[in-house]
C-alpha cells in the first residue's frame, strides 16, 4: 500500500502477473486459495473453529474477543486505491469482479486528501453493494525500508503513540459511520525487522493501537509486506504475545493468490481473518473507468455501516 502512506517502501515481490481470465481458472486459484468457490460474498458473523477461537484469544485485546458476534466477513476480490474513487467510477466498476474497497481513512501518513471520503460517500457505496476496508496510515518504523527516511516515524514513546492513534483511528471511523464491529486495519509498511531496536519500538506501538481500537469495540487490523512486518507479528504471536491484531493482511506481489499458503504465516492462524494483496501499481479499466489499484483476496471481517 505504499502509495497510499507517505514512505514508499515496496510491499512485496512484484510480478508481471496480468487479471485472470476465464471461470476455470478463478475456479481453481480460489480452491487453491482455501476460499469458497462462491468468492463473491458478504456473510454476517459465523461459529468460528476451536483453533481459530483460541489463536484470537491468545491475541486479541479483551473487548475483540467478543467482536466475532458483530462482525461481518466478505469473501471475495477487493482492490485498494490512494484516493477514495466518485460514485460515478464505482456504479461503472460493478461490472468488475471487485466488490470491497479499501479506504485510507485517517493517519499522520496518509499521503492521498480524502475530499470525497465522507458518511455521506460510505452510505452510497455501501447502498450499491461495495464492502470496505478502513485503512489508518499512521506512524511508520524508523528503519522503514525502500531506501528512503522515514517522515512520520514512531517516537520514543511507541506505546504512548500508539494508543493515541488508536484513539485517533475509533474517532475518524465512528465520524464516518462506521459501527462498533468493523475491523480497521492499521498499515505498517516494510521495515528491517531485524533492527532490534526498531522491531522492538513497532511491535509496542502495534499493541498499543490495537488495544485502544479493541477495547472501543472494533477489529484490529494489521498491514503489511508478508517477510517484513508480518514475519514480524506471526513471531510474536507463536511467543505467546497479547494484544496483536485480530486480522492480518499481507503484502505478497507474487502473482497468485494465496490466502492459506502464506511462508510467512502458520496455516491455522488468522483462520478466516486473512487477506492477500498478491499484486500492486496495477492500472485496470472498467466500465469506461480506469484506476491504479492494488489487488487482494479476501476472508475477512469488513466495515458495518450505520
Amino acid at each position: 500500500m505504499a502509495r497510499g502512506t507517505r514512505v514508499r517502501a515496496r510491499a512485496g515481490r512484484r510480478s508481471g502477473w496480468t487479471a485472470l481470465v476465464g471461470i476455470c481458472v478463478v475456479w481453481t486459484l480460489l480452491c487453491g486459495a482455501g476460499v469458497p468457490a462462491a468468492p463473491d460474498r458478504t456473510v454476517p458473523a459465523r461459529s468460528t473453529s476451536d483453533s481459530a477461537r483460541s489463536a484470537l484469544a491468545r491475541t486479541a485485546p479483551d473487548s475483540a474477543r467478543t467482536a466475532p458476534d458483530l462482525t461481518v466477513t466478505f469473501r471475495g476480490w477487493a482492490m485498494d486505491t490512494c484516493g477514495a474513487p466518485s460514485t460515478g467510477t464505482l456504479t461503472r466498476w460493478r461490472t468488475s469482479r471487485y466488490r470491497a474497497l479499501g479506504i485510507y481513512f485517517g493517519g499522520r501518513g496518509r499521503a492521498c486528501p480524502q475530499p470525497r471520503l465522507t458518511p455521506g460517500w460510505v452510505r452510497a457505496v455501501d447502498r450499491m453493494g461495495w464492502r470496505l476496508l478502513p485503512v489508518y496510515a499512521g506512524s511508520q518504523a524508523p528503519c522503514v525500508g525502500g531506501g528512503v527516511k522515514p517522515r512520520v516515524s514512531i517516537g520514543k514513546h511507541p506505546a504512548r503513540q500508539g494508543a493515541r492513534e488508536g484513539r485517533d483511528a475509533v474517532r475518524r471511523a465512528h465520524a464516518l459511520g462506521l459501527l462498533t464491529g468493523s475491523a480497521l486495519y492499521l498499515d505498517v509498511e516494510s521495515y528491517d525487522r531485524r533492527n532490534t531496536s526498531c522491531a522492538r519500538r513497532v511491535l509496542s506501538f502495534v499493541r498499543a493501537w490495537d488495544r485502544e481500537v479493541g477495547t472501543s469495540g472494533y477489529l484490529p487490523g494489521f498491514y503489511s509486506s508478508a517477510d517484513t512486518g508480518v514475519r514480524h507479528i506471526e513471531g510474536a504471536r507463536r511467543a505467546g504475545v497479547d494484544n496483536l491484531p485480530a486480522v492480518m493482511w499481507f503484502a505478497r506481489w507474487r502473482g497468485t493468490p494465496r490466502l492459506y499458503g502464506e511462508p510467512a504465516l502458520r496455516r491455522s492462524a488468522w483462520q478466516g481473518r486473512r487477506i492477500h494483496q498478491y499484486a500492486g501499481n496495477v492500472r485496470e479499466r472498467h466500465g469506461g473507468r480506469s484506476l491504479l489499484i492494488d489487488r487482494n483476496l479476501v476472508d475477512a471481517p469488513v466495515a458495518r455501516i450505520g
